[in-house]
């Protein structure tokens, strides 16, 4: 009975071995060749045109390879840097045009630069969300960014009333704290140089922005929360390292070096922000908060949330508050401080518009600190900084996905396929912006966005449509506020050992900092 038991059960085990066998090789065989191979044929027929498919790592190891080229020498001081930022991409158009798709491994993206396109994607951001791409980017930053459907719906409800103009102003005591103390550093050492010297600003500005988000977000110095941005510069290598690597499935769980330490800093960061958002929650609690900050403000509009309905699953976790923390720490640090160093270095290059954004701080502040009203009627400053942006977005690209079939224009395109929306192209294409797209030229600015984008979605460095970076309002005021009061003290120019790098690390950075000489005015 036994013997004829096991004549039964080995060849059932033995065709089940074979059937999961079977299915995991068509599994992967469709993963690696045949859904590829569908899917550019598919987009051939849209008219797209690319490299062809290759196994596995697509476009990608010639990517990492082109920018290690280009990441190897700083270029020509000029503004004409997509060559070097992207590439690959740049190299790619030349061969294929504008219609174009490239592969992020077995997925292909496809290069979207029309603006009614752009607009299309952008307002309708529940039919193209953004990827769920690499996971360990999450280990970075996740938040109200890169949430999609209700969480998304949420928790921008419970966060907007933290970015109001109204509580904007609360925080300009903040700013000018953080920005009184680096202009003290900088004044000491010109007066120690007898009336010049030269320095690297990138560190000192990445220093000021951070003090100012801990002061905003969390009313503490930057020394307390000086780790936890340390922890973030060093996860955003890390990441980008993942993201131009192939990904693959579970690959994460290996403890590789870069996995593991990739984790630790995730756990670090999470530690030290519970604690302070639990104390803080606690002291709202017993009504000794008195603080106006994001993080109060925030935890307000939470608790406010949750009594208003009486359900606790209508708020934010504190899992949640801790993600939207660490965003406000990577995105409210390296955007401004970009921003900022970007607008020096090309204010340096053009002394001319230097003299002209001194005069109005001037005309406007004279020597006194710099108020709200004030900081808003700034329209030179203003037209400085959106032309800044326009050459030197944070980000290089904004990526959305397509989960069904979807109709774009004229095209169609099948799920799986990933669209690019390449902001630093599109900001730099002749066609949109004339053949001095990549000159700077503020007075394009003169009269405002929409009459230089002829009301066309061709300048979005903070995003556009319903997704419209949350924080797009306090970078300007705080980047305002810190260049009226550097435009007060002191004239600048570009010292001989500076290297014109720009180099993307998650966003697009001077590889070899920002080397200037700092006259006092």
């Amino acid at each position: 009975m036994q013997k004829m038991e096991i004549g039964i059960i080995v060849p059932c085990c033995v065709f089940v071995v074979v059937v999961v066998v079977v299915i995991l090789t068509w599994r992967v065989l469709n993963w690696v060749w045949l859904r590829p191979r569908k899917l550019e044929k598919q987009l051939r027929q849209q008219g797209l045109s690319g490299n062809s498919y290759r196994l596995l790592f697509g476009d990608l190891k010639e990517m990492s390879e082109m920018i290690k080229e280009a990441r190897s020498k700083p270029i020509n001081l000029s503004d004409d840097i997509v060559h070097r930022i992207t590439p690959f991409i740049h190299k790619s158009i030349h061969n294929y045009g504008k219609n174009l798709f490239i592969w992020l491994g077995t997925k292909p993206m496809v290069m979207i630069r029309d603006p009614e396109l752009v607009r299309e994607i952008l307002s309708k951001n529940f039919r193209f969300p953004k990827p769920d791409g690499n996971p360990l980017v999450r280990l970075l930053a996740t938040g109200v960014a890169v949430y999609e459907g209700e969480k998304w719906t949420k928790h921008r409800k419970i966060i907007n009333p933290a970015f109001n103009l109204e509580k904007l102003k609360h925080m300009l005591p903040a700013f000018d704290l953080s920005c009184s103390e680096m202009m003290s550093k900088w004044e000491k050492m010109v007066s120690e140089k007898e009336g010049s010297c030269e320095l690297d600003v990138w560190p000192y500005l990445q220093m000021l922005s951070s003090d100012v988000i801990s002061r905003t977000a969390f009313g503490s110095s930057y020394e307390e929360g000086r780790r936890i941005f340390e922890l973030q510069r060093e996860q955003a290598e890390l990441v980008l390292q993942a993201v131009q690597s192939i990904y693959i499935p579970g690959w994460r769980f290996l403890p590789t070096k870069r996995n593991k330490r990739m984790k630790e800093i995730d756990k670090e960061v999470k530690a030290s922000l519970r604690v302070i958002i639990e104390r803080r929650a606690q002291a709202i609690k017993d009504g000794e908060d008195g603080t106006v900050d994001l993080l109060s403000i925030l935890l307000e509009s939470n608790f406010g949330e949750i009594q208003l309905h009486g359900d606790k699953n209508v708020g934010m976790s504190t899992k949640d508050v801790i993600e939207e923390c660490r965003l406000f720490y990577f995105s409210g640090q390296e955007s401004t401080s970009l921003l900022l160093v970007w607008t020096m270095v090309l204010l340096s290059r053009h002394s001319n518009w230097q003299n002209r954004a001194r005069e109005e701080v001037l005309q406007v502040f004279g020597n006194n600190k710099p108020d709200f009203d004030g900081l808003n009627h700034l329209k030179i400053v203003t037209m400085i900084l959106y032309e800044v942006l326009r050459l030197y977005p944070p980000l290089e690209q904004q990526t959305r996905t397509i989960h069904e079939e979807t109709k774009l224009g004229e095209m169609s395109f099948p799920a799986g396929v990933q669209l690019s929306l390449p902001t630093l192209l599109i900001h730099h294409d002749h066609e949109l912006w004339g053949d001095d797209a990549e000159e700077f030229k503020p007075e394009r600015f003169a009269e405002g966005v929409s009459k230089v984008t002829k009301g066309r979605v061709s300048f979005f460095p903070f995003g556009w449509g319903p997704r419209i970076c949350i924080g797009q309002n306090f970078a300007m005021l705080e980047v305002k506020m810190a260049l009226a009061m550097i435009l007060q003290r002191f004239s600048f120019e570009l010292s001989p050992s500076y290297a014109h790098a720009p180099c993307t690390v998650m966003l697009i950075q001077p590889q070899y900092g920002a080397h200037l000489i700092l006259h006092k005015v």
